[in-house]
């Protein structure tokens, strides 16, 4: 064990089954390397993959001045209040992770954001996969369970280089009094391939976010979003991709379920060149009184580029539980099976280990459908 993971150790045990379900590995067993963040501390860093780095930004900006470049590039200081915050702190922190020209790691990265106390979290993370480079991110964000309030800032701006792969796999488990505000900005180039998952199936005050993907030539980018509001809970969220090259396609997944909180899923395509193809689908489930609110837009501005959006939002039929009730389950596990079919979006290329952390985190939901 790292001697800097020991304040890991020293929390409960119920903090520490939360950490783990959002995918950290203390012993790195599925991991070739770590970031571990807790409030404005950064207690661990480290990588054994031989062309990845794992640096704390502030280290990375001394270590590579070539880094400015890449540092509110994406996403701009001035966007709104909350960069415009991230951007004023003295010393900024979060993780830079970098996969030098050619790398193809087996094991994902892992980043854990953990606010145990202070009011506000901010973080500036950097992801950059270098030409015909692969990497995998997962990231875990979570916050203590007694926490009475609090906010989380963060910036994320990620590189996919020429013909190469960066797969970012988000999972959130923070509690009824935490408001979120993540900002991300990706940017691919010629042949590149960006997926994003996205996973919150536990309740949260408020998480706005609206990440945004520009594809250059003949690059890809699909997100994945799967989040459950529970009663209190207030989701504002979606993706944009911007078709900037000839031949890149994207595609915008959504699953939402509501058991009494709010879910807005936004949805944006815009086709900026011919031989583009995007779509948009949104599917949503109604449990118990809620809302779920559909915004699906696809924007086209030349001849030649194919924009397509599906939006559904429903309840489950009762034919579909009686079908399951008539082959031997019972109510309760005719709902839970329709439900986690609902929720189940494979995504082809995946690594296993990051969908065995999808999983388990729609595992750790079910008990409250």
């Amino acid at each position: 064990m790292p001697a800097d993971m020991n304040e890991f150790y020293e929390l409960p045990e119920e903090e520490q089954e939360r950490l783990t379900q959002t995918g950290l590995e203390v012993g790195l067993e599925n991991r070739c390397g770590s970031f571990f963040q807790m409030d404005q501390e950064i207690l661990q860093t480290t990588c054994s993959a031989e062309g990845v780095e794992v640096l704390a930004i502030e280290d990375a900006l001394k270590r590579y001045d070539w880094l400015e470049e890449r540092y509110w590039n994406a996403v701009p200081k001035d966007k709104d209040k909350y960069t415009e915050f991230v951007a004023g702190q003295e010393h900024p922190k979060g993780v830079v992770v970098i996969a030098h020209e050619g790398t193809r790691t087996v094991y994902p990265v892992q980043a854990c954001l953990y606010m145990a106390g202070e009011p506000v979290q901010t973080v500036h993370n950097i992801m950059i996969a270098e030409e015909g480079a692969e990497l995998h991110v997962i990231s875990g964000c979570a916050s203590a369970g007694g926490a009475k309030s609090g906010s989380h800032l963060g910036v994320t701006e990620i590189y996919v280089g020429k013909d190469a792969r960066i797969t970012s796999t988000m999972i959130h488990n923070w509690n009824p009094n935490v408001s979120v505000f993540p900002r991300t900005a990706t940017v691919v180039e010629e042949n590149g391939v960006f997926i994003s998952n996205y996973v919150c199936m536990q309740p949260v005050s408020r998480i706005q976010m609206y990440p945004q993907v520009t594809l250059k030539e003949n690059a890809v980018g699909r997100f994945s979003s799967i989040v459950v509001a529970k009663p209190g809970s207030h989701f504002d969220l979606g993706s944009r991709a911007i078709l900037h090259g000839r031949g890149s396609s994207a595609e915008l997944i959504t699953r939402a379920i509501t058991s009494g909180g709010t879910v807005i899923s936004r949805g944006h395509v815009l086709g900026e060149t011919a031989e583009t193809k995007g779509h948009i689908e949104c599917k949503g489930l109604i449990l118990k009184d809620g809302i779920i609110h559909a915004i699906p837009e696809i924007e086209g501005r030349v001849t030649g580029t194919d924009l397509s959006h599906e939006a559904a939002v429903g309840k489950i039929a009762r034919d579909e539980i009686e079908y399951l009730m008539a082959r031997g389950l019972d109510e309760e596990e005719a709902t839970a099976t329709i439900i986690r079919g609902f929720l189940d979006v494979r995504i082809e290329g995946l690594p296993a280990v990051l969908q065995k952390q999808i999983d388990a985190a729609i595992d750790a939901a079910e008990s409250g459908f």
